[in-house]
């Protein structure tokens, strides 16, 4: 399928959130100068960015748009001695999670709290394997969740005898964040992976990545039975580990060796996430959207956004470092999407213009990101007259049917009432993947009907602009 350059309308991918987060820590944590480039501009990077400062880490901005010099301390960070360094990781999950485990592996006193939904985010997994290791934690309101004090006097490995087993049931940020912190403890550790799952796997792969190009020694080990103590343990190789897009609890481990993270020039990638919504216009709208800027041999798991939108029925073709989707009739499908959690959003409001069901299964933890993510769908998409299903891991939406092209599809396309307006229930993701009902509704204008249009602000500032050369 083609389309004439005319007819085809192009946007550019913004920067990863979760390698921005993940090179920012990184180039923090060297010693000496490294340079970033295309590095996400948004108020969870300047969360982290703002706790990095605060432990001495210099971030100068440069010339070119996005780009930033950093004077890293080579060392662990340094807290607060009798009183505690203030880390305000506002409503950042990624910012928490990391900078919990990496500020973990240094010194001193550390006041951890945010904003928002942040103090009903748990982190439990990760502080049981850090107060394993040694770190002190006190919580100052809600059990296993922020505001916290953490005492933090360096990981030891000994006191675990070498292996901390940390499961990822709500979050991958868990192993992630140990993984960025074992570089900094004082003997080698094995991170295994424990609970009863592993949700959005895919991520620990970029953080694997970022790791490898910091100059960190590690090495990737699986196994094939379950919990069997006595199947052997095989060491993958890069190929192997990179091309994991899921792992099972007692069957993976990594081991890290300490060592320096090496300065370096880094160059963050686009971010599938964030081009899930531009990808998604091009099935839903009336004219093919090309996104430029997106690496075809990404670990970042969102990229399966091209996977779903084909068992959907969208027509899309793939070249080099661009993608082009083409107006499409969809159908329901069955999707696991517990790898993926952060499309569901968008999926569920390409679902309420397909012809039959779709069921969104394996992401109850969407409960507790920035909204309830499988609850706040359901209320909007309701405002237009779909039907959804909440279940206990995910939801049944029933798609109205709507046809591209077709004269009656005013008749079958979901439409909001005048005068009712849509929540963003302060998600960004809802917001975005929101804004996708105009384009089967030209008058909608979704940026004047929302409570918040300004919450993008939390990973793509610019949304609004770049979406308005959609329209």
């Amino acid at each position: 399928m083609s389309a004439t350059a005319e007819q085809v309308l192009t946007v550019t991918a913004p920067a990863s959130k979760s390698l921005s987060h993940r090179y920012c820590i990184g180039a923090a944590l060297a010693r000496g100068q490294s340079t970033l480039r295309h590095i996400l501009n948004s108020a969870d990077l300047a969360c982290t960015r703002t706790i990095l400062e605060a432990v001495g880490v210099r971030f100068t901005p440069l010339p070119e748009e996005d780009s930033w010099q950093v004077e890293g301390i080579g060392q662990a960070p340094q807290g607060g001695q009798g009183k505690a360094l203030v880390c305000n990781v506002g409503e950042s999950g990624t910012t928490c999670r990391l900078l919990t485990a990496v500020l973990a592996a240094g010194q001193g006193l550390f006041h951890i709290y945010g904003e928002g939904r942040m103090h009903e985010r748990p982190l439990d997994d990760l502080c049981r394997a850090l107060t394993g290791l040694g770190a002190g934690i006190v919580y100052e309101k809600k059990l296993h969740c922020p505001p916290l004090l953490l005492q933090a006097g360096g990981l030891n490995p000994h006191m675990v005898d070498g292996v901390s087993c940390i499961g990822m049931d709500y979050s991958s940020q868990f192993f992630s964040g140990l993984l960025l912190a074992a570089p900094l403890a004082s003997a080698p550790l094995t991170i295994e992976l424990g609970g009863t799952k592993a949700v959005s796997w895919p991520y620990v792969g970029l953080t694997l990545q970022c790791l490898e190009d910091f100059g960190i020694s590690f090495s990737v080990e699986s196994r094939h039975k379950i919990r069997d103590t006595n199947s052997p343990w095989q060491v993958l190789s890069p190929t192997e580990w990179r091309s994991l897009d899921d792992a099972q609890p007692g069957c993976l481990r990594v081991r890290i060796t300490p060592g320096p993270y090496r300065s370096g020039n880094f160059c963050v990638e686009g971010d599938w996430s964030g081009a899930s919504y531009f990808l998604s216009a091009g099935a839903l709208g009336q004219r093919p959207v090309k996104v430029c800027g997106l690496r075809a041999d990404t670990l970042q798991g969102d990229r399966v956004m091209l996977d779903i939108l084909e068992r959907m029925g969208a027509h899309f073709e793939l070249e080099n470092d661009t993608v082009t989707v083409f107006p499409s009739t969809l159908h329901g499908v069955s999707l696991d999407m517990g790898a993926c959690p952060d499309l569901v959003p968008t999926v569920a409001v390409l679902a309420s213009f397909a012809t039959g069901s779709t069921r969104i299964s394996n992401v109850a933890h969407l409960r507790i990101k920035e909204s309830d993510r499988i609850n706040a769908p359901a209320c909007e998409l309701a405002k237009l007259g779909v039907m959804i299903d909440q279940l206990s891991d995910g939801m049944l939406i029933n798609g109205t049917g709507g046809l591209v092209g077709h004269e009656h599809s005013r008749l079958h396309t979901p439409r909001l009432p005048a005068g009712v307006m849509l929540s963003t229930h302060n998600d960004h993701r809802m917001a975005m993947s929101l804004a996708l009902l105009e384009l089967r509704d030209p008058s909608l204008h979704v940026r004047d009907r929302l409570d918040d249009p300004s919450v993008v602000r939390k990973s793509f500032p610019q949304f609004w602009d770049v979406w308005s050369h959609l329209l």
